[in-house]
């Protein structure tokens, strides 16, 4: 259930620590829920997930006011942390289950999306393989993903891919970061 004035999307841009990272540092952003989308199989586990074949994608699902942040900026800044060109792959991490979607809640938002993309598409010199479906039942992701990166920035994947993902959003997004 989601709160009066609040709205909600889901995205999947390759490992859910880095989306989930970036995304909590934007004003307006409430909440943000590592989980599984897009699969087949009811209640998936990491490690099923991550064997690529429950047709799952790792998702973040955002809660966020859109007062304060428009569903096109917080998509300028889900394409701006993950490289939207390259089908099932980010960086080292490859399979379906880190492809880049889009699992839109409504009409507007699937055509909000539609229009980011072909609005951002000559940005980029391969052609934007984002996946825009309506979102289907989300699975929370167990308990040890969710918040990961403020609990282990000192891992290893956390310094080398996560942390530039957050410096990049504090850098280029600095006017849409939380105060304080």
């Amino acid at each position: 259930m989601v709160v009066a004035g609040l709205d909600q999307t889901t995205l999947a841009g390759g490992c859910f620590w880095c989306v989930e990272a970036a995304l909590l540092r934007l004003a307006g952003v409430e909440k943000v829920e590592s989980g599984y989308m897009g699969g087949a199989v009811v209640n998936p586990t990491y490690q099923e997930v991550c064997q690529g074949d429950t047709g799952h994608a790792e998702v973040v699902r955002v809660t966020y006011d859109p007062a304060v942040l428009p569903f096109g900026d917080l998509l300028d800044v889900f394409f701006a942390v993950h490289d939207p060109t390259t089908l099932n792959r980010q960086g080292n991490d490859i399979g379906t289950q880190y492809r880049s979607a889009i699992f839109y809640h409504d009409s507007r938002q699937r055509q909000a999306a539609l229009d980011k993309i072909s609005a951002l598409g000559p940005a980029f010199d391969d052609p934007i393989v984002t996946e825009v479906a309506e979102a289907e039942t989300f699975y929370v992701a167990e308990a040890y993903h969710q918040d990961y990166f403020a609990r282990n920035s000192g891992q290893p994947y956390c310094q080398y891919v996560v942390a530039p993902k957050v410096e990049k959003v504090r850098k280029y997004f600095a006017g849409k970061l939380k105060r304080g």
